[in-house]
């Protein structure tokens, strides 16, 4: 949401910081709550029940008050909607500007100042999506949820190697530069690429998966991840012979004045 927040160079990045320090804290606080009050004994008869634990819970801790758990875990879906729905839009939103994509995805809404035809195409796929894969079944729906996680984590470790490379003739200028967006970021890609390749070798055994069966003698998370990058990989083709003027620039780097940069 960088392009459309006020103070843009620095309040994403610290919204980013203390969103993960308040989602860290509710987290922790609720486990060790749940933890003292229900006791380890109750969650180890319940092991399998971890999804439902808060509504086990509900009526017994807060008696007629056990609806404001339904409350809250029907926002949280919702915001985890929300939260699927605005990365992917914003991205199209980008690529769209810099001519990686039609232009229609880049169009804003006059009032609301938002990027509508990309929001409206991607709820749309996912709707569809959901519709089609549920029709299958419970577990193909779960197994193509699985194989985001391939997805995320191939377009996160990117991001972080970008980082430190765009900003490469920054990150002798001090020590922060060097941690902040050099080391730190090469780190995270890091990690990604280790857990990538993990979850490929574990999602490449049917046993691995909720629907338990093989596709193409590979776990269904796998080949569904698959699948899904090389739709992207043809797309990406087309839309290079298509419309080439993104694919000739050349590469940007952050010079060590950016401002200077800006007005030269």
């Amino acid at each position: 949401l960088t392009e459309e927040t006020r103070d843009s160079a620095s309040a994403p990045g610290r919204a980013a910081v203390w969103s993960t320090i308040v989602l860290l804290v509710t987290y922790v606080a609720v486990g060790f709550a749940v933890v003292a009050y229900a006791g380890p004994l109750f969650l180890a008869e319940n092991a399998g029940e971890e999804e439902f634990i808060f509504a086990l819970l509900a009526g017994e801790a807060m008696g007629g008050w056990d609806w404001v758990v339904l409350l809250a875990v029907s926002t949280s879906a919702l915001a985890s909607t929300q939260t699927t729905i605005i990365p992917a839009s914003r991205t199209a939103l980008s690529m769209a500007r810099r001519q990686a994509l039609p232009a229609r995805f880049g169009r804003v809404h006059p009032r609301y100042r938002t990027p509508d035809v990309s929001t409206w195409w991607v709820a749309g796929i996912a709707i569809v999506w959901y519709l089609v894969v549920r029709q299958i079944s419970e577990n193909a729906l779960f197994d193509s949820l699985t194989a985001l996680s391939l997805l995320i984590a191939f377009y996160y470790a990117l991001t972080g190697i970008a980082c430190a490379v765009y900003y490469r003739r920054r990150l002798t200028e001090s020590v922060r530069n060097l941690l902040l967006i050099g080391l730190g970021p090469l780190v995270g890609a890091g990690l990604l690429i280790w857990l990538l390749v993990e979850s490929v070798i574990d999602m490449a055994d049917p046993a691995n998966s909720y629907s338990g069966v093989s596709w193409l003698g590979l776990g269904p998370p796998l080949v569904i991840g698959i699948g899904i990058a090389l739709v992207g990989v043809v797309v990406m083709l087309v839309w290079r012979f298509r419309s080439p003027a993104f694919w000739s620039e050349r590469p940007g780097v952050a010079g060590p004045e950016p401002l200077k940069d800006k007005e030269a």
